[in-house]
């Protein structure tokens, strides 16, 4: 009987390789898109949080007929003002004044200069420049960074 060799079963280098190569490509392809889903979903909140907020001050102004001044700030929507001019008809209308997903308070000025009424935004993420910013004004734009401009209320 002749002796048979069998090849030894495993992978070569080139199979082994191919499939390292194919993992990068789909790395470069998935990884971009994973990294900035967090992004995503912060500016996402962002724009809910906004919605919120503005229901709650035009909630505020049907009962109170105008809304909180910037000094009283979006904390008249969570404690009733004492200062002038003090809502008659004010109650609760938010459980809490929510920070942003950046951890930083959103800001409320009343005049707005965005909007005829009022402006409360977010400047995003840190150290990102005015061209960032989350507003009442913009909630509809895409994520290519809102349309800028800048307020000066803190709320």
């Amino acid at each position: 009987m002749p002796i048979r060799f069998r090849r030894a079963a495993g992978f070569t280098l080139i199979e082994v390789m191919i499939v390292v190569v194919i993992l990068a490509i789909l790395a470069a392809i998935v990884v971009p898109r994973v990294m900035s889903a967090p992004e995503k979903a912060r500016k996402t909140r962002a724009r809910a949080d906004i919605q919120a907020i503005v229901s709650a001050l035009n909630m505020y102004k049907l009962d109170n007929y105008t809304y909180p001044t910037t000094e009283q700030g979006l904390q008249a929507l969570v404690k009733k003002p004492t200062t002038q001019p003090v809502p008659p008809n004010w109650h609760q209308y938010l459980p809490k004044v929510p920070k942003d997903p950046w951890g930083q308070p959103y800001k409320y000025l009343y005049p707005g200069t965005h909007n005829d009424d009022f402006d409360v935004w977010t400047d995003g993420p840190p150290g990102s420049d005015s061209g960032r910013q989350i507003g009442n004004w913009n909630l509809d734009e895409n994520d290519s960074g809102g349309n800028g401009g800048s307020g000066s209320g803190n709320g």
